[in-house]
């Protein structure tokens, strides 16, 4: 059973408390879009006011979407750098993903005590707007083996990125946190249900 956390909006439904890896391997993000890894550094992603908190596996409509989040880096350590990947495994329908994962937003070079407005943007973020389904949006964060040490090239494209090929290609390992929201159109209803 679901908590629904209810405004005049209808903000998001947070799901009960879970360990959140086990969330992400219910989610099908362990496996479909990272590798099984271990969290590392914690990572806290938020849009806009405090109901913007993503909690894994939540739900937002897009209106709350509409702007970059910031994410906050809790390495401790400011000469560390981190990267950051957004994207949508579901693109354009969950039920025929034929442009899987959709690149929604990158940043590199993210020292690990602050956020992502203190990164390198090299991929604008674009707001998510699903039309068909519900739709999984999946931040993924590596650490760099340095500064400047990630820089994909200007013309990459969003459709069929693929998050496990652009780690291996930039020596990024293994995620060191990942975490992941639900959305649908504005109006829409239903939703993934999880089962233990």
């Amino acid at each position: 059973m679901g908590l629904m956390i209810d405004s005049a909006a209808a903000t998001y439904i947070a799901m009960p408390p879970r360990n959140n890896a086990h969330s992400l391997v219910l989610g099908r993000i362990i496996g479909g879009v990272v590798d099984p890894f271990t969290t590392s550094v914690s990572m806290k992603i938020k849009y806009g006011g405090d109901r913007g908190i993503v909690i894994t596996g939540c739900e937002f409509k897009p209106s709350v979407l509409s702007t970059h989040p910031i994410v906050r880096v809790g390495d401790g350590d400011l000469r560390n750098f981190y990267t950051l990947v957004m994207v949508d495994p579901d693109a354009p329908n969950p039920s025929d993903p034929t442009l899987r994962e959709y690149l929604h937003w990158l940043v590199t070079d993210i020292p690990g005590t602050l956020d992502s407005s203190y990164g390198r943007v090299e991929t604008i973020y674009e707001s998510p707007l699903p039309e068909i389904g519900v739709h999984r949006f999946v931040f993924v964060l590596y650490k760099q083996l340095g500064r400047w040490t990630v820089a994909p090239p200007g013309n990459m494209f969003r459709q069929n990125f693929r998050t496990r090929e652009f780690a291996i290609n930039y020596n990024l390992g293994s995620p060191v946190a990942v975490d992941y929201y639900n959305s649908r159109r504005e109006s829409g209803t239903g939703g993934r249900r999880f089962h233990s």
